[in-house]
């Protein structure tokens, strides 16, 4: 392995960065604390990066040969730690981004995640969906989710993903971690057979089209708990977006389908602490007799005026849980109001005023 290659992957590691950007030609950056920073280090040149990726390109994609315009994988390299990579070319010359996976699952409880996520982990059915958008955390809280289950429950956890991220080790339940390409063809083609292989719990690593939400709806449908990821800004969208993913004549059933057997949403932003570093903020989901109506009924765009209301089965909005962030100073109230749905409806929130999707007061102080 390039001894370069190996100091910046230390160096990442040690400045607790998220991700690694290289490019042919280019400065190479690290994420940190969510800012693109340079490091110093000689400027990859095209056979450097080539020689990179045939080192840490997994055997079953290394056949595409020339052939390949975007890779995604893991790798391993100990004892510095395990990586998300995706490759790809620009201008005709290679690119790689490196995503630093953590070697410890941290818990719900560490990613100060909102408890209810721990309940709503636990039920015996229905799709769970973690929501957000690219580099929002939806793959640690979804690893979190795993290990919550794997810690307290006897399961049997089946995941399929591409590529796998975390790895687990079996606890109180047993865990089979399959990978496109190496443990199974295709996302279809796994998904296919896995009903037959007595699972409880289903984990898809992402919803990317209608055969994977049909399945998810279908393990549901037959008293499985399923657990995804959806790049979405929030659940409202969530929703359309599962959806959209059907085409325009079998909509009206996956409507009906996704009523019936969607659990919940979590949907999730990092905004900068008060104190260091970042926090989630999320907003819950909970499909509630009336949301499945919404969701049925084709109103979806409805749902963001039932978040707030639904406080007592465990459902908030963005604002409100920024509210709720400000008021345990973990947030300032212009880092909350910059990161807001509605900084109007927020700013009244701070003073004790909630209003619905209409602007209409709803209580106050």
């Amino acid at each position: 392995m390039d001894t370069l290659f190996l100091q910046i992957l230390q160096a990442a590691a040690s400045a607790g960065a998220s991700d690694i950007h290289l490019k042919t030609g280019a400065p190479i950056l690290l994420r940190v604390a969510r800012q693109l920073l340079p490091i110093e280090a000689p400027l990859p040149d095209e056979a450097w990066m080539r020689g990179v990726l045939a080192h840490i390109t997994p055997p079953h994609l290394a056949t595409q040969g020339a052939h390949w315009h975007e890779l995604d994988f893991a790798f391993e390299l100990p004892p510095i730690g395990r990586f998300r990579a995706n490759a790809f070319q620009q201008r005709g010359r290679s690119a790689l981004v490196l995503r630093i996976v953590r070697s410890q699952i941290r818990s719900l409880e560490e990613l100060r995640l909102p408890p209810q996520l721990a309940h709503l982990c636990e039920a015996p059915r229905g799709i769970l969906l973690v929501c957000g958008s690219v580099g929002s955390g939806k793959s640690t809280t979804l690893a979190a989710m795993i290990e919550h289950l794997n810690q307290r429950s006897r399961k049997h956890i089946i995941t399929i993903e591409d590529p796998i991220e975390f790895l687990f080790e079996d606890r109180h339940s047993t865990i089979e971690q399959r990978e496109v390409g190496i443990d199974t063809e295709s996302f279809a083609s796994g998904l296919r057979h896995i009903l037959r292989q007595d699972p409880d719990v289903l984990v898809i690593g992402e919803i990317r089209d209608a055969t994977s939400a049909a399945a998810a709806m279908e393990a549901a449908n037959t008293g499985h708990l399923v657990l995804s990821t959806l790049h979405s800004s929030d659940t409202t969208r969530c929703v359309q977006r599962v959806l959209d993913l059907f085409p325009a004549a079998e909509r009206l059933n996956a409507r009906k389908q996704l009523s019936q057997t969607l659990h919940a949403i979590a949907c999730q932003r990092l905004v900068p602490s008060a104190h260091s570093g970042v926090l989630p903020v999320v907003e819950l989901l909970v499909n509630s007799p009336g949301i499945a109506k919404l969701i049925a009924n084709d109103q979806a765009e409805k749902i963001p005026g039932e978040l707030d209301l639904g406080a007592a089965e465990g459902m908030q909005s963005f604002d409100s849980a920024l509210q709720s962030m400000v008021r345990n100073n973990l947030l300032t109230q212009d880092e909350a109001l910059a990161h807001a749905s509605s900084p109007e409806s927020l700013r009244m929130l701070f003073r004790g005023v909630v209003l619905n999707d209409s602007k209409r007061i709803l209580s106050s102080r």
